[in-house]
């Protein structure tokens, strides 16, 4: 029986591989799905670590591997393993395993928080959520139930008439599923009102909005209903970084996009995400990205890692 239900799980994610290359027919790159939060990743080459944010987010590799780095942690995965992010994580990424032959192939959908806080009510847990929960993010064996959900949703994709009405309650499957699964506990400590960790993101969500606005961790503490020792602790064991470090991520994050966007040019992106200091900002640019601004453009623009900002 045991032999028949691994047959059974290959010959899933074998159908998952092809699903996924059929909805990447255009070749190389990342495609949003029809369906609300999905998109597919094909990659032929492996690349290298690009910093970057992520939003609450599940990621299933179907074929090659994948390194995502959050502070001094490493999550390295391929299939059979799902790498599920439960906060908007400073990240460095990059895929480790692809080639013409067998190229990477992944399928990412962004979770929906209201509805993992409406169904976390519905679907209690015995065991609760965590308080004292040491990071954002985890990888974990996908159970059966789950990868067949994904593959429906995969499957669903290519037939548009359905998505309208099939769409949402794949949607609402696979959030009750992870909320059930051993993943459930993360979810639910960013999920679950009343919860350090729902306070922390209410905090994270503050700062995404107001990153330009001078930092004070005493007024950010007092958001979060917390002293201000207890946030900066929980604050950093969950994102790996303290508040004023999540700040410049934010600001230097969004300089880069606006700069690749063509929208200002080196000062002007400094001056806008908040920096007083152009010579600061380039210095902490480098520190994060490897090269000055202006460099790290002209990179990104005239090589494949342009794609490759879309990879997580």
């Amino acid at each position: 029986m045991a032999e028949t239900s691994r047959v059974d799980m290959k010959k899933s994610w074998e159908l998952l591989a092809s699903a996924i290359f059929r909805s990447t027919a255009s070749g190389q790159g990342t495609t949003d799905a029809a369906v609300r939060g999905l998109a597919f990743h094909r990659y032929v080459s492996a690349s290298t670590p690009m910093p970057r944010f992520l939003k609450p987010v599940i990621i299933v590799v179907a074929q090659g591997r994948k390194l995502v780095r959050i502070g001094k942690n490493e999550y390295n995965y391929g299939e059979n393993i799902c790498f599920v992010t439960g906060v908007n994580m400073p990240v460095a990424s990059c895929v480790m395993e692809a080639s013409e032959e067998k190229p990477y192939l992944a399928m990412s959908l962004y979770l929906d928080t209201e509805l993992l806080s409406a169904l976390a009510v519905k679907t209690p847990s015995s065991s609760g959520y965590a308080n004292d929960i040491s990071c954002g993010a985890m990888i974990q064996e996908m159970e059966p139930d789950l990868v067949d959900a994904f593959l429906r949703l995969a499957e669903l994709s290519n037939t548009y008439d359905d998505i309208p009405v099939m769409g949402d309650i794949l949607l609402r499957e696979i959030h009750y599923r992870l909320l059930k699964s051993p993943i459930g506990n993360l979810l639910r400590t960013f999920n679950t009102l009343g919860s350090q960790g729902n306070q922390v993101t209410k905090a994270i969500n503050w700062l995404q909005k107001n990153y330009k606005t001078p930092l004070r961790i005493e007024e950010l503490a007092e958001r979060s209903n917390m002293a201000p020792s207890t946030f900066h602790k929980y604050f950093k064991n969950i994102t790996t970084l303290s508040p004023l470090q999540y700040q410049k991520r934010l600001r230097l994050d969004e300089a880069q996009r606006l700069m690749m966007a063509g929208q200002c040019d080196v000062t002007q992106a400094a001056f806008s995400v908040g920096y007083e200091s152009v010579t600061q900002f380039i210095r902490e640019y480098k520190r994060l990205f490897g090269n000055p601004p202006r460099r790290n453009i002209i990179y990104l623009k005239n090589t494949s890692q342009t794609n490759k900002l879309n990879i997580i």
